[in-house]
């Protein structure tokens, strides 16, 4: 018996699993790729959304605690600032979010270094108002920069990051009512430019508030002069009122090296957030003609010829008036973002890292590390207090060396910061003097014994603790805070010692120590996302200025594309 054309039901429904049947049937075969296509899209489609609305959901929830804290905090009368608060791009976030949580001891810290901040700032708010320095013992102020308001603008940037939101903005009236450069005074245009230029930036970098930049462009105007030499090295003193650059007598004519090779952080970032060349282009010359003629051991003497731009013979030094030149060849680096454009600026540097070697000694018995000075082929056995930025400074820079000479770096630092911990150590105040010498089997004596209420030891700590996450540098920091409370601090403000050794006081309380001194402290016991070394560079006086990178055509001295775009993405945040 034949077999039927009929089939059953199941077996008409197997030939659609066939491939041979949509093979003979093509238009068949495409729509079904057709379905399966979509189906697929459809599929792959509900599974991201799925995603992204958990994703969106977990990150309100986060918000949601998060700002839950905060109006804990607020119920309880705590001050948000006090932890550090960051805004950024609209979105509020704590600083220490990404760091470990503060312990008790830590937060108590900060807020002690707070509270000196404002016992100085309404010292000098009561006592000194728009002048230059308090001198709190006679319950004064004295015009020590021409009448600059030099504590206030060198304040401004320290009362912004610990959240002194309304002593911040009664300065900053000041500053755009008050403030008038057009003075007949002989200014320092190193000491200028670090402080106002720098502290005015500054402010801006971190507020967004234009009154600061210009500002900051009407008194770069005025220093601008003190470059049109032969050389393009700069003169040192200049008339702010009306120009007349030259050098102070006592140099013989010469100008001095940290005050020539200091100014390029804020000129640079001047031009590029104003977008005008002139003010890279003068400084940037400078370091060309440095660069000319520099020695093998990247070590210049501390007197410059700004006619011929020769050296004269006279000490090398990492102290008082070579110190800052070798900072900032390191710090114009990071500035531009480490990029080809600013290279030169590295090359430079590890040049007189190389020279700085050949000045480390150690002392017997206990083999303290120290920076001798220099003059010719003879080594003094001397290091100023001033040279305790070198750890600091060497710490930072080991970063950008290969593994091996990074760590070779790294711990001669913390050698450094050791013997400069020690100079505060070793004496019956536990402050330091402003030098010392090193003698055979003696180690370390204080030379000139007065304290002037400096920062480069703190300094310094406080870039190791952010490097290294050492918590031993935030107890050096503490016992150096607390010795200043105990000897220092008054009634009216704080002042220096004239004698380590006895603890007997002088009648100044030095801009920088608002500046520098105070909020190194505060920095080194606050998450390292405050001020973040990844977002930051800071000036020679601690002014922080927001990184931009650069590119060659800033080289060239390009034009308004180099003007920053990142002013105003938050209180302490990046891009």
């Amino acid at each position: 018996m034949g077999r039927s054309r009929s089939s059953s039901p199941s077996s008409s429904w197997k030939r659609y699993f066939n491939p041979a049947y949509y093979l003979k049937r093509p238009k068949r075969l495409a729509l079904l790729f057709i379905l399966f296509v979509c189906a697929t899209l459809l599929v792959w489609d509900r599974q991201t959304l799925v995603r992204e609305h958990q994703e969106e959901v977990s990150k309100l929830n986060e918000e949601v605690v998060h700002l839950q804290n905060l109006l804990e905090e607020l119920k309880t009368g705590q001050g948000v600032h006090s932890e550090g608060v960051i805004i950024s791009k609209g979105k509020i976030s704590r600083a220490r979010r990404d760091d470990s949580p503060d312990d008790p001891v830590t937060l108590q810290r900060r807020e002690k270094v707070k509270d000196a901040m404002l016992h100085a700032w309404t010292s000098y708010e009561k006592y000194a108002w728009g002048h230059d320095e308090l001198q709190p013992q006679t319950k004064s102020g004295v015009d020590s920069f021409g009448g600059l308001g030099a504590t206030l603008i060198d304040a401004l940037d320290t009362l912004y990051i610990m959240g002194l939101d309304e002593q911040f903005q009664k300065a900053r009236e000041w500053v755009a009512n008050s403030l008038d450069f057009n003075k007949n005074y002989d200014a320092s245009v190193f000491e200028t430019t670090i402080r106002v230029v720098g502290g005015l930036l500054s402010a801006y970098d971190l507020s967004g508030d234009k009154v600061f930049l210009d500002k900051a462009v009407d008194i770069a105007d005025r220093l601008l002069p003190a470059w049109d030499t032969p050389s393009g090295i700069p003169y040192n003193i200049i008339n702010l009122a009306h120009g007349n650059p030259h050098n102070p007598g006592w140099t013989g004519g010469n100008s001095i090296l940290a005050d020539s090779g200091t100014e390029q952080l804020e000129f640079i970032a001047l031009s590029e957030r104003t977008g005008n060349p002139k003010y890279q282009q003068k400084v940037e010359n400078t370091i060309l003609e440095f660069n000319k003629t520099f020695p093998a051991d990247g070590l210049l003497p501390i007197y410059i010829n700004p006619e011929r731009g020769t050296t004269a013979y006279s000490t090398i030094t990492f102290g008082a008036m070579g110190d800052s030149f070798y900072e900032y060849l390191l710090k114009a680096w990071i500035q531009g973002n480490k990029t080809a454009a600013v290279k030169h600026y590295r090359e430079m540097w590890e040049t007189s890292m190389k020279g700085l070697l050949s000045l480390v000694k150690r002392t017997t018995p206990s083999s303290f590390a120290y920076i001798c000075e220099k003059i010719g082929n003879s080594l003094t056995d001397k290091m100023d207090e001033l040279a305790c930025f070198a750890p600091g400074m060497i710490a930072l820079g080991s970063t950008g060396y290969p593994s091996d000479e990074s760590q070779k770096f790294l711990s001669l630092a913390e050698e450094l910061a050791w013997t400069c911990y020690n100079f505060y150590q070793s004496t019956p105040t536990k402050l330091a003097g402003e030098n010392y010498f090193f003698n055979a089997g003696q180690d370390m004596s204080v030379g000139t014994s007065w304290n002037i209420l400096r920062p480069e030891t703190v300094e310094s700590l406080f870039y190791l603790w952010r490097l290294t996450g050492n918590k031993t540098y935030q107890e050096w920091g503490w016992n150096i805070f607390e010795a200043f409370e105990k000897n220092s601090r008054i009634e009216s403000g704080y002042v220096g010692l004239k004698d380590v050794n006895t603890g007997v006081k002088d009648n100044m309380m030095q801009s920088f120590f608002l500046a520098e001194t105070l909020k190194y402290l505060y920095l080194l016991f606050s998450p390292s996302s405050v001020i973040s070394l990844d977002e930051w560079v800071f000036n020679t006086e601690a002014h922080p200025i927001k990184i931009v990178t650069r590119r060659d055509t800033l080289w060239k001295f390009g034009g308004s594309d180099s003007r920053s775009r990142t002013r105003k993405e938050g209180r302490f945040g990046g891009n």
